[in-house]
Order: structure tokens, then C-alpha cells, then sequence
């Protein structure tokens, strides 16, 4: 017999088998001796009373032996199947490649940039010498932009497909089982390029391929139904089927759409600053407590407020995280935060953002190329404001609020470093104007928040692609191109690693064979 309770278990005990066991049969009201394995289902942490405690949802087995779910791909030798080509080696290119790989499909992802470790060569020069690789950095290169953006796998995506599939495949791969059971399951930075490798060489065993430092500038279509690829290095790739999974940041693969008059549309996105604190301000905030206990992980936070009818919320917060430079191009800033496994580092980040919506800039419903424009021209003038080499403009917390220039910076983990500016001159007008009103608020939602010891750096612009490649709902392909599928974060369809692996997996599935 199986039985299902909730837990709640403080700190000092969450990792005492015997004390759970004892507390569910007590629970249930039977001997512990009758208990013969358990099975957590999930685990949260609710820090709402001053006594934090985790909430298990646990499965007793009840005089039978414990048989808990566990997933197994089942793929196929794709030698001589019939091709998908997928544009992109992110989230959702992958799980596209191993969706393909079930479904008897060979997939060929074609990836501008390089593999996983090859990637940290040039995210170093960024980091330490102010130079960008455009076809290599933060952004693209295998893994995509989530490789080097923490690994954060909390979602809201549950009606778009399977989620636990997608993280019982990172589980196959490397990941740690919790990821299976948390309520915000996370992987880390440092263990993601491992993950990755796996994935692709499993894709490479079952024979599919994968093709990096491959560029693709020209997708070919006749009479209305997709034919083939062309890179930059002359290679010519033919199929019935392309998935377009390039991120958020293949600004040229918008271009390519405009030079063809394909459909393309503006879309809403966020843009804002990313906030750094102290990670013990936070600690203290939300678990009450001067010193967080040694069993409960760096605390996080998700904050929203209304200012002026438009929405002002947290996003994308990384506790024990590191400030990365995420450009694509040398005269630009664009900031992204990101965590290890352990979260151990001393501060805790998050993009602090406000919609951007069409009618915020002039033309935006007719003109496709309105919001990405309008990006553009602020992480430029973040670069100009910084003064060069991927500097970023910053201001304290307070002098942000109360129009002062700071007079020095808080020491922060922005690599490439911060210089103290005006922020009013890198955002818009109604970008800081919202900001302003919005952080007090928050400080009086979280004790501690609003100090001058956090570091406002500019700017978070890359939340999401400010362009939709339009697709038919129930086909998911382009409605002009037959066999062409825009997919995932870069064509308006995703928002993180989840999201966008779900997405790869239905692009797939809505291609009929």
C-alpha cells in the first residue's frame, strides 16, 4: 500500500532519514517497522513564519516493497533516417535532437558557435581583456545562453508538455536527482557543460549529427515549402523540416526574415537594471534570522509591485550568483546573472525589470524591427556611459532613488567592472521613473532590500526577444514556409531552459512522418 502525506520538517532534521520515517508513521498511525522505503515527491521551503521549515510531499510504502518512477529514453539509430535540420544547439535544439532521436528522425544541428568548454576561452577574454567574440560568448556557443546562465529550471510551463521528462533527462545526463523533487529545481553553471556534452555525445552515438562553428545565413524555400540551409563556410544542407532555435540575441536571423519579406512581428519584452545584494541581507530577510542554518540553501526572492498601472517585478534571481557580461557585439552592455551549484558566492542578483510594451515606442505595431531598435539603442548607450571594455554603468540603491550620483560603488562580482554613472542617462524615462517608485516598495515588502549596500548595474535588456516569428497554433510552422518551425526564446515562444526544451520537443512532434 502507498500512501501520500505532507511533511513539515525544520532545518535540523531535514536530513534524518529515521526522524522523517517516524514522523510519517506517526502521521499515518502505524508502526515504522510497517514502513518499508519512501519516496519525496517534492520539496519546498516555507519561510512565511518566523520557524522556516520544508514542506515534503512523501510517499510511505506501506508493507511493500518501494518502486519509485523513473524515466528511460528509448532512441534509435538515426544512420539513414530521414533528416530535421535544427538551427540552434540551445535548450531547445537539443531536446529537439533528442526528441528526433525517439521518433526515428535524424537531427543535424547546425550551432554558430562553438562546443561547451571551448566557450570559456572566450568568455574569459569578456571577462578579463573587454573583448567579445560575436559568434562565441555568453549567448551562443553549445548549451545556448542557459549554459552560462545559471541552470535555473523552474517553470510554469506545465500545460505546454512534459517538465518532468525534460528533467529526467537531465537526470540521465548528469544532473542531481533533486532536481526532480524541488520546487525550484536548479542545476548550477559549473555543472551544465558536463550535462551538455552528454546529451550531444548521445546524440552523435545514435548517429545524428552536430555541426559547430557552422553559421547559417540563407534558409532556402521553394514554392512555399522549406529545401535547405546555407552557412557561412559554403556547406549546403538539405530537408523537408528546419527547427529554428537560435535564442534571443540571432538578431541576423531576423534580418535574413526582413530581406525575404517573411512575417515578422514586434514583441513585448522587459528591460531594466540587474540588483545585487549581499547575500546574507537576503538570508536574514527571508529566513528571519541573524545567521542562515547550515541546512537551508542562500535564501532567493520574487518580488512584483504595480507603479502607475505597468509592472515593476523581479526576474531571473540568482542567490550566491555572479553578474556576467552577456553582449554579442563590442558596443553594447548587457548583463545577466548566474549561480554555481552550491550558490556559495558571497552576493545574491536579479534582474529587476518593467514590460516594454508597443505602444512605449513609436511605430511598433507596424514595424517588426521597432522594440529591437529600441533595445539596441539602450544597451549602446550603456556601453557609451561605462566608457569601453564591457565596463558597466552602476549606481547604489538609494542614490538611484534620491537622483545622486554615487560617490564610490560597493565592492561586486561584475567581473569586467562597474563605473558610477547617472542610471536616468542610460534608461528611459519611464524605465527609471517606474524603477524609482518600485524599490522602496520592495524594501518595505522585504526587510533590508532597500539599502545602499546593493548595486543597481546596467542593464538587463536580453529577458526576452523583442521579435516574434509568427507560427500556425496547430502546426507550429511559419505561415508562409512549410516545414519551417520558429521555436523556443528566439522566435517569441519560451522563456527559459524548461520552457524552451518543452518547445523543442513539440516543434518536433507536430512534424508529420
Amino acid at each position: 500500500m502507498q500512501q501520500e502525506i505532507e511533511l513539515a520538517i525544520g532545518p535540523d532534521h531535514i536530513h534524518d532519514q529515521d526522524y522523517i520515517l517516524r514522523q510519517g508513521a506517526k502521521q499515518l498511525n502505524i508502526s515504522p517497522k510497517r514502513i518499508n522505503g519512501v519516496y519525496i515527491r517534492k520539496r519546498s521551503i516555507d519561510a512565511r513564519s518566523k520557524q522556516v521549515v520544508f514542506r515534503l510531499r512523501i510517499v510511505f510504502y506501506i508493507d511493500e516493497q518501494p518502486q519509485p518512477f523513473c524515466y528511460q529514453s528509448t532512441l534509435k539509430n538515426v544512420r539513414d533516417a530521414k533528416p530535421v535540420i535544427i538551427i540552434g544547439a540551445g535548450p531547445a535544439g537539443l531536446f529537439a535532437a533528442y526528441r528526433c532521436l525517439e521518433r526515428g528522425l535524424k537531427p543535424i544541428i547546425l550551432e554558430r558557435g562553438k562546443p561547451v568548454r571551448e566557450r570559456r576561452r572566450d568568455l574569459a577574454k569578456i571577462n578579463r581583456e573587454g573583448i567579445v567574440n560575436p559568434e562565441s560568448n555568453y549567448c551562443y556557443g553549445e548549451g545556448g545562453a542557459g549554459t552560462y546562465s545559471d541552470g535555473k529550471l523552474y517553470t510554469r510551463s506545465n500545460k505546454r508538455g512534459d517538465v518532468h521528462k525534460v528533467l529526467s533527462i537531465f537526470v540521465e545526463h548528469g544532473a542531481d536527482e533533486d532536481i526532480l523533487i524541488d520546487a525550484r529545481p536548479h542545476i548550477g553553471t559549473n555543472k551544465l557543460p558536463h550535462i551538455i556534452e552528454s546529451m550531444r555525445h548521445k546524440i552523435l552515438e545514435m548517429e545524428g549529427e552536430v555541426h559547430f562553428e557552422t553559421k547559417v545565413v540563407d534558409i532556402v524555400e521553394k514554392f512555399g515549402q522549406v529545401h535547405s540551409v546555407k552557412t557561412e563556410n559554403g556547406h549546403t544542407f538539405c530537408a523537408d523540416h528546419v527547427i529554428l532555435a537560435t535564442g534571443h540575441s540571432a538578431r541576423d536571423i531576423f534580418q535574413l526574415f526582413r530581406n525575404k519579406n517573411w512575417l515578422l512581428e514586434a514583441k513585448p519584452f522587459a528591460l531594466g537594471v540587474r540588483i545585487e545584494h549581499p547575500q546574507h541581507i537576503i538570508d536574514s530577510a527571508q529566513y528571519h534570522c541573524a545567521v542562515r542554518h547550515d541546512n537551508l540553501p542562500p535564501a532567493y526572492y520574487s518580488l512584483v509591485e504595480q507603479v502607475n498601472n505597468r509592472g515593476v517585478f523581479s526576474f531571473c534571481m540568482c542567490p550566491g550568483g555572479i553578474i556576467a557580461p552577456c553582449a554579442t557585439d563590442f558596443d553594447e552592455i548587457v548583463v545577466n546573472g548566474w549561480s554555481p551549484s552550491k550558490r556559495n558566492n558571497p552576493h545574491a542578483n536579479s534582474g529587476t525589470v518593467i514590460q516594454i510594451n508597443l505602444d512605449d515606442v513609436p511605430n511598433a505595431a507596424t514595424n517588426p524591427f521597432a522594440l529591437l531598435d529600441f533595445q539596441r539603442a539602450v544597451e549602446h548607450k550603456a556601453y557609451q556611459l561605462g566608457g569601453g571594455n564591457f565596463v558597466a554603468p552602476a549606481q547604489r540603491m538609494v542614490d538611484f532613488v534620491e537622483n545622486r550620483v554615487s560617490l564610490d560603488l560597493p565592492k561586486n562580482s561584475y567581473k569586467p567592472g562597474t563605473r558610477s554613472v547617472d542610471l536616468n542617462e542610460v534608461l528611459p524615462d519611464f524605465v527609471h521613473t517606474a524603477l524609482r517608485k518600485a524599490l522602496p516598495l520592495f524594501g518595505k515588502k522585504m526587510r533590508g532590500y532597500y539599502t545602499n549596500e546593493a548595486i543597481l548595474v546596467g542593464v538587463e535588456s536580453r529577458t526576452s526577444s523583442p521579435v516574434r516569428i509568427p507560427r500556425d497554433k496547430e502546426t507550429l510552422q511559419h505561415p508562409q514556409i512549410k516545414g519551417l518551425y520558429p521555436c523556443a526564446e528566439g522566435a517569441g515562444y519560451a522563456g527559459g531552459i524548461v520552457s524552451a526544451a518543452i518547445d523543442g520537443i513539440n516543434c518536433v512532434d507536430a512534424i508529420k512522418i
